[in-house]
Formats: structure tokens, C-alpha cells, sequence
């Protein structure tokens, strides 16, 4: 049976929904820094650097697949997931090799011959500032049901997107998550009161 998402709709879907061209734009803009050359991985060397050789990765929000194209190429088996088809049409023109699902992250299927739980889950690009407040809890339930005994889930995201931080760390406990770590910035500089960005490393132990 087919998961089926709660009810709320994420901003995203409703962003595309009144302007189609949206998702183009998001990829021209993208495309256009990587030409200048501007760093557009590092959320994805963190996620290379916590895990083994060959590991599963789930890209939750993968856009168009620039983090799921360098782990891939790191020799790791990644999953790319998106409720936007249109960037993971382009994920899947531009970063070939991964796994790639249209689906709300608040439910969806994997593969069947593919990995479903991950040693590293990955949640990037402001995704979480995107969900409806009622799929918060269902979407970080999700990661922590996808993770492996050992994974952890790495989750970034801004202030001033609707989802104060105390909000989230709440969410994170109350479906049984645990805060390993907590930073300001995809570097890991210290995580403070006045940090305008939270980088946070999860896992279901």
C-alpha cells in the first residue's frame, strides 16, 4: 500500500503549484555557481567524513542532486528523495548513478531492490524550514525509523523560516531521536543562543 502524506502541505509544493517556473529558476541558479565555482558540496563531505566506505545515504530534499552526485562518486550507495519532479528530473540528467524518489518526505517508498534504512541521512537546503508544521514530527519519525543501528541523521537549516530551533529540538525528542551534536554551521563551528543556523547530528539510539 502506498504511504500516503498527513494532511499540510510543505511551502514548496505551494510555491510550484502558483509559479511552474520556480523549479527551473532554483536549478539555473545552481547551475550558474557551480560555473562560477562556488562550494556546493560540503554538506556532503560532512556526510562523507561520518561514515564508513560504501555506506547507505538518503538524501532527503535532494533537489537536484548535487550532494547526491558527490557521494555517489565517493563510492557510497545513495537514495535521492524530492517531492519536486522537476529537480529530480534534473538530478537525474545531471548526477546519474544514485537512486532517485518523487516523494513527500512525510511519506513515501523506497526502492524495493534498493537499501531502506541508511547509515547517513541527510537533510540540507533549509528542507525542514519548508514542511508544513503538522509533517514535522511524521518527516523526523521517518528518518528516524530509516536509520541504521549505527546511522545518524545530519539535518541543516536557517532561522527565520518559520521553525524556531527549540521547536525542532522538541520535535527531535519527542519522536525519540537523539541530539549527538549540534552545530552553527556546516563547518562545525559551536552552536550557540545567537546562532542564526543549525546544523544537527541525529541519531535513533
Amino acid at each position: 500500500m502506498t504511504a500516503q502524506p498527513p494532511a499540510g502541505q510543505s511551502q514548496w509544493a505551494t510555491i510550484i503549484a502558483r509559479d511552474p517556473g520556480h523549479s527551473q529558476r532554483y536549478i539555473d541558479r545552481f547551475a550558474m555557481l557551480a560555473a562560477q565555482g562556488a562550494d556546493l558540496v560540503g554538506e556532503a563531505r560532512l556526510i562523507d567524513a561520518i561514515v564508513g566506505r560504501g555506506s547507505t545515504i538518503l538524501d532527503a530534499g535532494c533537489g537536484p542532486g548535487r550532494h547526491c552526485g558527490y557521494l555517489h562518486r565517493a563510492g557510497h550507495r545513495v537514495v535521492g528523495v524530492d517531492l519536486d519532479p522537476a529537480l529530480i528530473a534534473e538530478a537525474r540528467r545531471a548526477e546519474p548513478g544514485p537512486d532517485y524518489v518523487v516523494g513527500d518526505l512525510a511519506g513515501f517508498e523506497l526502492p524495493s531492490d534498493g537499501p531502506q534504512t541508511f547509515d547517513a541521512i541527510l537533510c540540507a537546503g533549509n528542507v525542514m524550514g519548508f514542511l508544513h508544521p503538522a509533517t514535522r514530527r511524521p518527516v523526523l519519525a521517518g528518518f528516524r525509523d530509516r536509520l541504521a543501528p549505527a546511522g545518524r541523521g545530519v539535518v541543516g537549516f536557517g532561522a527565520g523560516r518559520g521553525y524556531d530551533f527549540d521547536d525542532f529540538f522538541s520535535d527531535v525528542d519527542a519522536v525519540g531521536l537523539t541530539r549527538e551534536q549540534t552545530f552553527a554551521t556546516w563547518d562545525l563551528r559551536p552552536f550557540t543562543d545567537q546562532a542564526n543556523f543549525v546544523v544537527a547530528v541525529l541519531s535513533a539510539g
